[in-house]
């Protein structure tokens, strides 16, 4: 195999690295996203139970 021919394998193998490296990136972003969106859910959840529990001491 030719200098050019190795350069080349290197070339297309670091490539194939970033492709995967972005990937997980994008993933682990959308899963950070997803995890905020739950949470904010919960907060939310939880508030309107406090606010029942609130209106029901009321009444």
């Amino acid at each position: 195999m030719g200098m050019k021919d190795q350069f080349q394998e290197k070339s297309e193998q670091f490539q194939q690295q970033a492709k995967q490296r972005a990937q997980q990136g994008k993933e682990q972003l959308q899963n950070r996203g997803r995890r905020r969106d739950e949470g904010m859910d919960d907060q939310r959840r939880r508030r309107e139970s406090e606010e029942r529990l609130d209106q029901d001491h009321e009444v």
